[in-house]
């Protein structure tokens, strides 16, 4: 069996809040997610993060991922709700853990990409203006050591929502300081995309993405992974999955 896996990092947008009762159908007949150390089937939520945690971007985007390139999708979450930038600097527990679950998939995967949402928590004065650079560092040294150098990477967009954000001025006043450093640092890391969010809808707290916004979203980070794919990209492949794994896959 052939899985490419995608990494899904970064805060509350990532992990997905978008309210399952309003979720598009998914076909996740070919969706893999990483519990445990196995390969389980799709159910949501898919990043369970905190108690209400919901749709995430990457459904959609591992559908039409699997459906286009007629492979299992896998997908690694370890995003976290709330988070800033530096509590993902390397040695921090969610950057330990990102990596681990990262080679861990490596074992039974091939890790295809890196779909990353956060910005929110740096958008307080003094965080917002050494972004871009803290970012870089940040994919320089994570993709060192889980492994992914060259590996294509997606980073999205701040909602511009967060203009009506009235819970606090820092985001509504620095969110588009965000998402420019979030694009020049796009440009200057290798084979790395920006994607645009162009007033996707989001849920009545003005902070996060609906499940409709994040339906789009996740099609929106798939055509900006396909600027970026390396189509020559010969996949290894991969050893047979431990006796525990494939017992987990015979329900598929």
């Amino acid at each position: 069996m052939i899985i490419h896996s995608f990494l899904l990092i970064g805060q509350s947008n990532a992990a997905g809040r978008g309210f399952i009762p309003e979720a598009e159908t998914i076909d996740g007949k070919d969706i893999l997610v990483l519990r445990n150390g196995r390969w389980q089937p799709f159910y949501r939520p898919i990043n369970n993060d905190r108690s209400f945690s919901g749709v995430s971007l990457i459904e959609s985007f591992a559908e039409k991922y699997a459906k286009e390139h007629g492979v299992k999708v896998g997908i690694i979450p370890c995003a976290d709700g709330g988070t800033r930038l530096d509590q993902w600097e390397q040695g921090s527990l969610l950057y330990d853990n990102a990596v681990y679950q990262t080679r861990l998939a490596k074992r039974t995967s091939t890790v295809a990409g890196i779909l990353w949402h956060q910005g929110e928590g740096d958008c307080r004065k003094g965080l917002w203006q050494t972004y871009e650079e803290r970012l870089i560092d940040f994919f320089a040294k994570f993709k060192k050591d889980a492994g992914l150098e060259g590996v294509p990477t997606m980073l999205g967009a701040l909602g511009d929502y967060l203009s009506g954000y009235t819970n606090s001025s820092e985001i509504m006043d620095n969110y588009t300081k965000i998402n420019a450093a979030l694009e020049r640092a796009a440009g200057r890391m290798e084979r790395t995309a920006f994607v645009s969010d162009n007033r996707l809808p989001c849920n009545p707290d003005n902070l996060h993405f609906s499940a409709k916004g994040l339906y789009e979203f996740g099609l929106r980070y798939y055509d900006a992974f396909l600027t970026v794919e390396d189509k020559d990209r010969v996949f290894p492949d991969m050893p047979d999955m431990d006796f525990a794994n494939r017992t987990a896959m015979e329900s598929l």
